[in-house]
């Protein structure tokens, strides 16, 4: 059992190692991709958890508290990269010019060519 606990525990140290190497070398450019691609490993990990937790018949104090953990920070996880994903997409979004007409008004008919304003060439009342 403790040589178990020290292969598992080497690859957690190694794997973390690789992680790093891997991520530091990503371009600014991909970094959006890569947080759907974190979302989607944060998702396994819950499921994983979830998974463990219904097969240990019977858990000890020990193992219920890690993977409740484990459950409760990739759920955050998930869901904050969610959330960091949509910011990230709305600052792509086009944004309406101030003086854009309002739907339903007439912007281009006859009240431009009676040389009368329309009420979204109007300003506005102070």
């Amino acid at each position: 059992m403790y040589d178990e606990l020290l292969a598992n525990l080497a690859i957690l140290v190694l794997s973390g190692f690789v992680g790093f190497a891997v991520i530091s070398k990503v371009p600014n450019t991909l970094h959006t991709p890569l947080m759907s691609g974190t979302n989607a490993i944060h998702g396994i990990v819950v499921l994983g958890a979830l998974v463990v937790f219904g097969r240990v018949e019977h858990p000890s104090i020990a193992v219920q508290t890690i993977l409740f953990v484990a459950v409760v920070f990739g759920t955050l996880n998930v869901i904050g990269g969610f959330i960091v994903t949509d910011r990230m997409l709305g600052m792509f979004k086009s944004r309406k010019p101030a003086g854009q007409a309002k739907p339903g008004y007439d912007t281009g008919g006859a009240a431009a060519r009676t040389g009368q304003s329309s009420p979204a060439e109007e300003p506005a009342a102070k």
